[in-house]
């Protein structure tokens, strides 16, 4: 599996070895010690897995220290653009975001560790989006950022006439009056 940095300290793309042949092909996608040796801690507890269509924004989700959760998140099926956003206030890359496709061709994953918003929007006809968390859902910590939120400026590649949000994605304040705890 390689490593590879982005933009934002601690925000990694992984992406596995794909052994391909004439049967079809195979990859690990999580080996715990792999996972170790490559320099990360988290130990995941909670696997969840969603399915939309196209023009679906889900986000952005985060939940409050000390129940904060790291992801390690992936498209088994169709393609996303994934998204998270620095919330650590001592951090230089506070407010600001890092997207990255995933999809079911090229097997990368996007590990967001504690202290971030993460969200995705849909850009095939349907995706199923599979991810691992280090922290159980814990309701009450359950805080968000409005996905459109002008200070941010995310381009969620898809068209706003498209874009197809859950009420309650909605109703999540802007970056400048959310509630963040995070270090």
């Amino acid at each position: 599996m390689e490593k590879i940095p982005t933009p934002i300290a601690d925000l990694y793309i992984l992406e596995p070895r794909v052994f391909r042949d004439e049967r079809g092909y195979f990859v690990e996608l999580f080996n715990q010690q792999k996972f170790q040796d490559l320099g990360f801690t988290c130990q995941f507890v909670q696997d969840n897995q969603s399915s939309s269509s196209y023009g679906v924004i889900r986000g952005l989700h985060y939940q409050l220290a000390p129940y904060a959760q790291a992801k390690l998140v992936r498209a088994v099926r169709g393609r996303i653009f994934d998204v998270a956003v620095d919330l650590r206030k001592g951090s230089p890359t506070f407010g600001k975001w890092f997207g990255v496709e995933l999809s079911e061709e090229n097997f990368r994953q996007l590990l967001i560790p504690r202290g971030f918003a993460h969200g995705f929007s849909v850009l095939s006809e349907t995706a199923i989006v599979h991810y691992k968390c280090d922290n159980l859902y814990h309701p009450q910590s359950e805080r968000g950022i409005h996905y459109n939120d002008p200070m941010l400026a995310i381009d969620w590649q898809v068209p706003a006439e498209k874009a197809i949000v859950s009420p309650k994605d909605k109703m999540w304040p802007n970056f400048d009056k959310a509630e963040m705890n995070f270090y």
